[in-house]
């Protein structure tokens, strides 16, 4: 076990649980990527993988292969498999359908979704605000998901939250690249929240809008970050 393994103190520790053991294994290696603790381009060493979930070499193997599916991990002849790096022009091409679709999600939010839901998406904001104080990014990324769960159902569009769903990965990536940049979670924290606001009171149009700023911002920032990690 490397040094990096053996301070990850059980973080990505896969749990016995009654859920499918593949997707548990398949999700605590996207996560390590999501959170940084695997860089794009580098390589993913099975052992280390499995002393880093406590699973056997063979579901490691198949959760590589699903990753592999999903564009975030890379197999290089001769190397084995790698994450996967997103370019800027693939991130901006992301960020393109995000800021479209996001924006829709918000305006069909705003005038379809349930007290209980705008409820729900208010204290996601709230529990964001907290993350940003424990500096956790971890618990940051997987609110972001959270909030734009609660996004997608209240927009009453199961289609929009499919097509959503294919870029999720990537998209995830992209937030805690963006997260690298320095006060940009406290700036994205007060966009969601002009984000809500006008969800709050169904004001459509400008809640659509102020998504449209949030994602553009992010996509920005995400774009310095990976120009900066290229020029490296």
């Amino acid at each position: 076990m490397n040094e990096k393994t053996s301070t990850l103190d059980g973080i990505y520790r896969v749990p016995r649980v009654a859920a499918p053991l593949r997707q548990s294994v398949v999700e605590s290696i996207r996560n390590s990527i999501a959170s940084g603790h695997f860089s794009s381009g580098e390589r993913l060493i099975e052992r280390e993988l499995c002393d880093m979930t406590g699973v056997s070499r063979t579901l490691v193997r198949e959760a590589l292969r699903q990753l592999e599916s999903e564009g975030l991990v890379h197999v290089v002849p001769n190397r084995g498999p790698v994450v996967a790096q997103v370019t800027v022009e693939q991130a901006q091409e992301i960020y393109q359908l995000r800021r479209e679709l996001e924006g829709l999600a918000s305006e069909l939010f705003a005038r379809h979704a349930s007290a209980a839901e705008q409820q729900e998406i208010d204290q996601l904001v709230d529990k964001l605000a907290t993350a940003i104080d424990s500096h956790d990014a971890r618990q940051w990324l997987a609110l972001k998901n959270e909030f734009y769960d609660c996004l997608l159902r209240g927009s009453g569009n199961a289609t929009l939250g499919q097509m959503l769903g294919l870029l999720n990965t990537r998209i995830t990536v992209l937030r805690a690249t963006s997260l690298q940049h320095n006060g940009r979670a406290r700036q994205s924290l007060a966009e969601l929240r002009e984000v809500v606001d006008a969800l709050l009171v169904r004001d459509a149009s400008t809640a659509r809008a102020a998504m449209v700023r949030h994602v553009e911002n992010a996509a920005k920032t995400a774009a310095e970050v990976l120009r900066k990690s290229a020029a490296d």
